[in-house]
């Protein structure tokens, strides 16, 4: 991610052991790449914002930041409106709450994160790219349609809180995934963007193995030390997150999704997935159909 006007990375901070409070989420899409961000203000509520497609230019508090797919960006509280730059084709989810945040501030320098980091709080950078970005898509997914069926309030609220601690969640679990790999050649991490790179192929572990000049035995095995699971399981995981994410985010059929994700034949695909994800891609597919999309 590149940003402008920006000297230091900021990070967000967010109590501990509070349920935040859903207002509203969607998602937008815009029509032609001549889009720009409209002056909008933001005076009480926090913004998450996941791009899924193109790139997002947005000035808010007098800093510029480039948001490209499969990173996200938090907004706090201001009296300052957030505005595009730049005009630019893209698509995302967003999610508007507010948190009470007692002694807090909103935003800190990352000077200040070593103090805060001892408080009653988590802290999250306020932008980055998203480890498991599918996974989070799809939770997004999953709070507009509880939305769009009037679930109550204590209910958007909850899985609300479980989003925002779910990008907190993975971004810990990447950095302690970092510091685990210095002795490895940090061959997990090239690992796991290859597999992410090369989703829509079938991907044998054979041809990993050979790829990188290890052993099918050592790579599973250091899959399970960092993951808790077999560099086989892994990949179809991978898969099956993806398949997720296109299921919910897309018109695509289940024959085209299986081809996305690497599977020529759509019955196999559809085995492999319910065996996973406990449901047919069909059912899942339908839990989640409802759509708020925005076009402005």
């Amino acid at each position: 991610m590149r940003t402008n006007k920006k000297k230091e990375n900021q990070f967000l901070v967010f109590p501990n052991n509070q349920i935040f409070n859903y207002l509203r989420t969607g998602k937008f899409e815009a029509l032609s790449s001549d889009w720009r961000h409209e002056s909008m203000p933001l005076i009480i509520d926090h913004e998450l914002i996941a791009v899924t497609d193109g790139t997002l230019y947005i000035r808010y508090m007098d800093e510029e930041f480039t948001v490209n797919a499969g990173e996200y960006l938090i907004l706090p509280p201001s009296d300052s409106k957030r505005e595009g730059f730049k005009k630019s084709y893209c698509s995302f989810y967003w999610i508007h709450f507010t948190a009470d945040m007692g002694r807090f501030p909103y935003r800190i320098h990352v000077g200040e994160k070593q103090s805060f980091e001892k408080a009653a709080c988590f802290l999250l950078p306020q932008s980055g790219p998203v480890p498991r970005f599918e996974k989070m898509i799809i939770q997004m997914k999953q709070l507009q349609d509880l939305a769009r069926d009037n679930y109550p309030a204590i209910t958007l609220n909850a899985l609300t809180t479980a989003i925002l601690t779910e990008l907190y969640g993975q971004l810990t679990v990447e950095d302690a995934t970092k510091e685990n790999l210095i002795g490895s050649k940090q061959i997990y991490s090239d690992i796991a963007d290859y597999i992410k790179r090369n989703i829509s192929k079938s991907l044998k572990i054979n041809e990993i193995a050979d790829a990188f000049g290890y052993s099918p035995k050592y790579l599973s095995h250091l899959f399970t030390d960092i993951r808790g699971m077999s560099l086989k399981q892994y990949v179809v995981m991978q898969k099956m997150y993806s398949a997720c994410y296109y299921l919910t985010d897309s018109d695509a059929t289940i024959s085209e999704i299986a081809g996305k994700v690497g599977f020529t034949d759509v019955h196999n695909f559809s085995r492999v997935f319910k065996k996973t994800m406990g449901l047919s891609p069909s059912v899942y597919r339908n839990t989640y159909a409802k759509r708020m999309l925005y076009h402005i």
